[in-house]
Formats: structure tokens, C-alpha cells, sequence
């Protein structure tokens, strides 16, 4: 063939289109495929959008109340975070028992941190780590969400190949660990504000990708997307298989989704996950302007809801 731009083009668009079937995981019976992505989606007839809520989204005195709320808006996840969780484990399985609810990944909460250039902090965040996955799998929790390094936290190993080696070695070993308690350990891009360490969604998976341990996961959080990815649709398609959680919030202001108008669009993402066959959580994590918890709360599920129908 001779490689004029015609032929080119051709060439290239056959490619990516393989790439996206590819995505587009098995065990699911598919519909007919997108017209808007030129056949290159196929979308899973019984694909649902899972909700899940961080302990601090629903309005509520206790768990009871605010697992209440969650029911009456059919919200079917929820995140607590790890701090302390050892000693809650009987309270939130009392607080869930013949409820629709399950617990989803459970919200960092460790202490130190894995990129420590001091041992000492290292064996901290290792031990925690531990406690926390270990009280997770009490709960059928999917994982434990961790993040290597906040800039906030020195000393911290250089941004060099041989950090990357021994972050897949600390969390080769924290997978096999999460592996044994029937849950994962989930890694977290953040945007550069937050973390120099890990910013895209397609870095996490392929740290995750070298390391080839089912316990090792990763994380997609919109806020911190909307800062560092050129894409939704394409941060979650390369994560694929290795995409276990999702966060989401509002896109200037961290809020509830919704409460930032015009710029909460999801749908683009939205359009990723249904493209990989994402069927875990996409769990709240942000503030609330409104001094009206409930009602923003309701609104912003009912636009996820619309915009996942849309997508």
C-alpha cells in the first residue's frame, strides 16, 4: 500500500477503532454499536450507573439517617473513609444489615506515606495500610484508595524510574496483601496541585499494568481529570480492565455536581466507562454550597442519572 495521506488516514482510524473494541470488555450482551463513534462502541445492554456516596455527602444525625436518605434515592454504595475503620467495622455492618447498600472503596486514612524517603514513615503508612485493607475485606469493600505522595509530604523520593520501580514493588506487595482479604488497593491520580507523583488516569493503569497483580487497582476522580486529562472518554478507556473506582464533583469548585451549571458535563466520560463496561461505583466526593444538603443532593443524582442515560 502506498502510504499517501489518504491511506494514512484510513490506516490510522482502522487502528483506533480496534483499540476501542478492544475496550470494550466481554460478558456482557451488547447492543448495536454508536453511530457518534463510527461503530467503535459497543454498549452493554444491562450496564447501570452505580452511585455511591463518601459518609459526609448524605444529610443525616447518624448512619441510620443518612442510609435512609441514600435508599429513598436508590444510592446502592457507600464509601466510608479508613481512619478509625477497625473499630466502626460492627457499626456500619449493623447500620447496612437488610439494606440495599454495600460498601465501596473505602477513603484513604492511612498515615505516612509509601514514598517517604525515611523508613520509619514508610513502615507507618505500610502498617496502616494493612489495618485498613484488613478491616476493608471485613466489609466486602472493593478497595482501599491510596496515594503515593501529597506535595505537602517531604522528604519524598525523586520523580526518577528507579521510584517507579519501588512504588510496583510496595504495591505489588500491598495487592497480594488486599488479595488475601478479597479486596484491592486502589491508586489515585491527582491533579499537580495536589501530588507531583501520578496526575493521569493512563500512568496509574500502567503502573498497574507492570506490577500484573489483581489486587492492584486504579482511580478516575473527575475534579482532578478536569485538570490534568485531555479527555474523560480517553483517561477511562486507558485504564480499562484496571479501573475500580471513580470519583466525581463539581468542575471549578469542588461541590456537588450540578452547583457549577453548564460546566458539570460528564457525559464524555460517561461515554468511556460504558465503552470499558464500567459496573462498579461512581462515588460523591465534595463540598455543598447549598446551605440545602438534601435538595442539592437530589438534583445532583438526578443530573448524573440524566447525563449517564445521554452518554
Amino acid at each position: 500500500m502506498t502510504l499517501d495521506r489518504r491511506n494514512f488516514l484510513r490506516a490510522a482510524a482502522a487502528t483506533v477503532g480496534g483499540a476501542a473494541l478492544s475496550a470494550c470488555s466481554g460478558g456482557k450482551e451488547k447492543t448495536g454499536c454508536c453511530a457518534s463513534d463510527g461503530g467503535a462502541c459497543c454498549k452493554s445492554k444491562d450496564l447501570t450507573l452505580n452511585i455511591s456516596f463518601q459518609e459526609g455527602t448524605p444529610p443525616g444525625a447518624n448512619l441510620g439517617e443518612k442510609f435512609d436518605f441514600m435508599e429513598n434515592l436508590n444510592i446502592t454504595g457507600f464509601e466510608p473513609g479508613g481512619r478509625g475503620l477497625a473499630g466502626r467495622v460492627k457499626e456500619i455492618r449493623d447500620a447496612l444489615n437488610g439494606r440495599n447498600i454495600k460498601v465501596s472503596a473505602i477513603c484513604a486514612g492511612f498515615s505516612g506515606f509509601i514514598l517517604s524517603e525515611e523508613e520509619k514513615v514508610r513502615r507507618e503508612c505500610i502498617d496502616t495500610m494493612h489495618e485498613i485493607i484488613t478491616a476493608a475485606g471485613e466489609l466486602g469493600s472493593t478497595g482501599v484508595i491510596i496515594v503515593p505522595a501529597f506535595n505537602s509530604q517531604t522528604p519524598v523520593k525523586p520523580h526518577t524510574q528507579a521510584t517507579r520501580d519501588f512504588l510496583c514493588e510496595q504495591f505489588d506487595a500491598f495487592g497480594t496483601f488486599a488479595t488475601q482479604h478479597n479486596t484491592t488497593v486502589i491508586l489515585e491520580p491527582l491533579n499537580r496541585k495536589e501530588a507531583f507523583y501520578l496526575r493521569l488516569v493512563a500512568d496509574a493503569a500502567s503502573i498497574c499494568r507492570d506490577i500484573n497483580n489483581p489486587g492492584v487497582k486504579c482511580l478516575g476522580d473527575f475534579w482532578h481529570m478536569t485538570w490534568e486529562e485531555t479527555s474523560d472518554l480517553g483517561a477511562f478507556i486507558s485504564a480499562g480492565e484496571y479501573l475500580q473506582h471513580v470519583h466525581i464533583a463539581s468542575r471549578k469548585r469542588r461541590s456537588m455536581p450540578g452547583e457549577d451549571g453548564d460546566a458539570d458535563n460528564y457525559v464524555d466520560g460517561f461515554k468511556g466507562l460504558k465503552m470499558i463496561n464500567y459496573d462498579k461505583y461512581v462515588s460523591f466526593e465534595c463540598g455543598c454550597q447549598n446551605e440545602d444538603r438534601a435538595a442539592t443532593v437530589t438534583a445532583a443524582v438526578k443530573l448524573m442519572r440524566d447525563q449517564w442515560e445521554q452518554a
